[in-house]
C-alpha cells in the first residue's frame, strides 16, 4: 500500500557539499526543508570516502614519512619507519566524525530535518524514502538532486576485496601494499599513486591518454611526473588494460595485461578510471528525467533539470565536480528554485589537486592562451628562491603567473607545498582585474610562500623590460 505523502517546501536528496548548502540556504530563506541521505550519517561521499578521508590520509602520509623534511635531514628521515594502515586511517576517522558533527549542527541550527533512506521518485513531485524500518512518501514544491557520484566499476573488471579495489575502498585496506597498480591517471588515481609512492610502494600508473591531466599547465605536469618517477613510480601512458588476472592465492601478484602485450604486476590494483552519477536508485526514467551514459543530469544555467520544479547540483551534473564548486552550485540551485537572485560560480574558480607534491591553478594555461592567440608574458618564482619554502624543506616547487599585454593576471599555476592555499591570492587579484603592477608594488609578509607572487611578478617585469629594450 502506497504511504500517504507528507508535504514540504523543499526536498534535497543527498547531503554532500551541494546538498548541505542547498538545504541550509533554503531553510535560511524561511522554507520548510527535508534532506534525504541513503547513509545512516550525513556528509555524502565527500566526508565518507572522498575528499575528507583522502586528504586526511595524505596529511598522515606526509607527516609520518617525514616527506617535507627529507631535504633537510636526509632521504632516510621519517617520523615512523614501520607505518601501518591503522596509523594512516586513525586520524582520518577522527576528522570524518568531526565533519559529520559539524554538518549535523548546521542542519540543526537552520531547522533542516534529516531523513535517512533510499529516495526514489514515484511521481514528478513525490519521492518515496525507504529507510531501515519504514517507508514514507514526501511531496515537495521544489526538489534538489545532489546525490554525487560513485566510482565506475566496469563489468569486465572482477573487483575482489583487498586485491582489486576502487577509490572508495582505500580506507578498507588491512595492510599497505608493497606494490600497487593504478588504472587511471586522472586526479583521483594520481593522488593515491603519489601517496603510496611516498610510502615506499612500487607504483605503476596506466592510462590510455598520452598526457596526464590535460587541463593542467604542461610545465606543472612535467614537474609532477619527474617527482613521481624520482620516487620509483612508473608511468604507462597511451596504454589500455586488456585483462586482469587475480590469483586466489593472495601471495601471488595481480597481473594486468595491456593491449600492447606488456604485463604489469602488483599486490593490489586500484581501478580509478572515472566516476558516474549515483542515480541508479532514483527512478528518474519513471518521471522522464534523462541522464547521459555516465549518469549525469543535464541542467540549464540556473541548475534546472528537464522537470521545471526539479534542480540538480554538484558532481552529478558533471564538470568541474569539485567539492568547492559543488557547494556553491547547491547554494545557487536552492536560490534559483525559490526565485531568489544568485550568481553561479564563475570560470575563475581554483583547482586543487592533492598529489605529492600538490598542484593548484586558477585561470588560463599557456596552451589555452596560445590557441586563442592571446599574447602573454610569464613570471616564475621557484621555491628554492623563496625563503619560507627553504625553511620548510621544499625547494622543488614553483609558481607561474601569466600576464596579458595589458599587464592583467590571466593565470596562476603552482606546484609544491602550500599550492592549494596561496593560489587564492591569484584568484582574488584576477577577479578584481589586478595584475603585474599590483603584485610588483604589494608588500607580503616575509618569509611566506605568498611572497612568491611578488617574485614571479618581478620576473615577468624583467622579461617585459628586456623585451622592450
Amino acid at each position: 500500500m502506497q504511504p500517504s505523502a507528507e508535504r514540504v517546501d523543499v526536498l534535497v536528496i543527498g547531503s554532500g557539499p551541494a546538498g548541505q548548502r542547498a538545504a541550509v540556504e533554503a531553510a535560511h530563506a524561511g522554507r520548510g526543508v527535508v534532506i534525504v541521505d541513503r547513509r545512516e550519517v550525513v556528509g555524502g561521499v565527500c566526508v565518507h570516502s572522498g575528499t575528507i578521508p583522502s586528504k586526511t590520509l595524505r596529511e598522515a602520509v606526509l607527516y609520518l614519512t617525514g616527506f617535507h623534511h627529507r631535504s633537510v635531514y636526509g632521504e632516510s628521515w621519517a617520523v615512523k619507519h614501520d607505518i601501518s594502515m591503522e596509523d594512516l586511517t586513525r586520524h582520518a576517522h577522527h576528522v570524518m566524525q568531526r565533519e559529520i558533527e559539524a554538518i549535523e549542527a548546521s542542519f540543526t541550527r537552520a531547522g533542516v530535518r534529516v531523513i535517512h533512506g533510499v529516495a526514489t521518485f514515484v511521481a514528478p513531485d513525490t519521492v518515496e524514502v525507504c529507510g531501515r524500518v519504514e517507508r514514507r512518501a514526501i511531496r515537495a514544491d521544489r526538489i534538489v538532486i545532489a546525490v554525487g557520484t560513485r566510482p565506475a566499476r566496469p563489468e569486465t573488471v572482477c573487483f575482489r576485496d583487498q586485491r582489486i579495489i576502487d577509490s572508495d575502498e582505500i580506507l578498507t585496506l588491512a595492510t599497505l601494499p608493497r606494490s600497487l597498480v593504478v588504472v587511471g591517471g586522472g586526479v583521483v588515481g594520481l593522488e593515491y599513486a603519489t601517496m603510496f609512492a611516498t610510502l615506499g610502494a612500487q607504483v605503476t600508473v596506466i592510462d590510455g591518454r598520452k598526457r596526464l591531466l590535460e587541463f593542467v599547465d604542461d610545465e606543472i605536469v612535467e614537474a609532477l611526473q619527474y617527482r613521481f618517477r624520482a620516487q620509483g613510480g612508473l608511468l604507462r601512458l597511451g596504454e589500455k588494460v586488456e585483462s586482469v588476472a587475480c590469483p586466489l592465492d593472495s601471495r601471488e601478484p595481480i597481473r594486468a595485461t595491456l593491449e600492447s602485450g606488456k604485463t604489469v604486476a602488483g599486490d593490489c590494483l586500484l581501478f580509478a578510471a572515472g566516476r558516474i552519477g549515483a542515480v541508479e536508485d532514483l527512478g528518474l526514467d519513471a518521471v522522464g528525467l534523462p541522464t547521459d551514459e555516465r549518469g549525469r543530469i543535464a541542467v540549464d544555467a540556473e541548475y534546472r533539470t528537464a522537470l521545471p520544479h526539479v534542480y540538480a547540483a554538484g558532481d552529478v551534473i558533471g564538470f568541474p565536480a569539485l567539492a568547492s564548486t559543488s557547494a556553491e552550485q547547491g547554494r545557487c540551485a536552492a536560490r534559483f528554485a525559490l526565485g531568489l537572485p544568485a550568481t553561479p560560480p564563475r570560470g575563475t574558480f581554483p583547482y586543487g589537486i592533492y598529489t605529492v607534491p600538490e598542484i593548484s591553478m586558477v585561470g588560463r594555461t599557456e596552451a589555452e592562451l596560445t590557441a586563442a592567440r592571446v599574447p602573454y608574458e610569464v613570471g616564475v618564482a621557484r621555491w628554492r628562491d623563496v625563503a619560507r619554502a627553504v625553511i620548510t624543506g621544499d625547494t622543488t616547487g614553483m609558481l607561474k603567473c601569466l600576464f596579458g599585454e595589458d599587464r592583467r593576471l590571466l593565470g596562476v599555476h603552482v606546484i609544491g607545498r602550500g599550492a592549494t592555499e596561496i593560489v587564492h591570492i591569484g584568484q582574488a587579484v584576477m577577479d578584481h582585474g589586478g595584475g603585474l603592477d599590483y603584485l610588483v608594488e604589494a608588500v607580503f609578509n616575509y618569509p611566506t610562500l605568498a611572497e612568491a607572487f611578488k617574485l614571479a611578478a618581478l620576473d615577468a617585469l624583467e622579461r617585459l623590460e628586456r623585451r622592450g629594450r
